[in-house]
């Protein structure tokens, strides 16, 4: 009898699971043009992570930003041109190797890096502010290149 009961609990764990998944899918920022729902607010953080993407990645010990994350940023000043009104702080972060000092100019370069590819793109820099966290905000704990490498990035939230 415990059994049934342990695998009836256990389907119903996993259903909720998979009901969120798609929420979960675009959570990292990854959503591309038009693969937003019909429910989110436009001009909104959760607009710009669903149909837009709201972070780039970098290379190790690196503040350039990469040809394949440049789109990114690309899609993001334009989505700022479709709304005027909305002001961002795009956000430095590293990995967790390296001094706190040393993170911390790290993430601001790529903070700095990130708007500027914004205001290239036509976004008045009064728009946009920076900070850097440095290692304190890791968007994947663990010590090896899968965390490392999601740790390494700038991320543009709506203020």
């Amino acid at each position: 009898m415990n059994i049934r009961m342990l695998g009836l609990m256990a389907a119903l764990a996993l259903g909720a699971c998979s009901s969120n998944s798609d929420q979960n899918a675009n959570a990292d920022g990854a959503g591309g043009a038009g693969s937003g729902s019909g429910s989110v607010r436009p001009g909104s953080q959760e607009d710009l992570v669903a149909n837009v993407g709201d972070r780039v990645l970098f290379d190790f010990d690196r503040s350039n930003i990469r040809a394949d994350q440049r789109p990114i940023l690309e899609r993001q000043a334009a989505w700022m041109g479709r709304y005027p009104q909305v002001q961002v702080m795009v956000e430095g972060h590293t990995d967790d190797r390296g001094t706190r000092e040393y993170n911390l100019a790290l993430g601001q370069r790529r903070a700095n890096a990130a708007r500027d590819v914004l205001v290239a793109g036509g976004v008045a820099s009064s728009r946009i502010s920076t900070i850097s966290y440095g290692k304190d905000r890791p968007a994947a704990l663990g010590s090896d290149e899968q965390a490392w490498a999601q740790n390494r990035r700038a991320v543009t939230v709506v203020r």
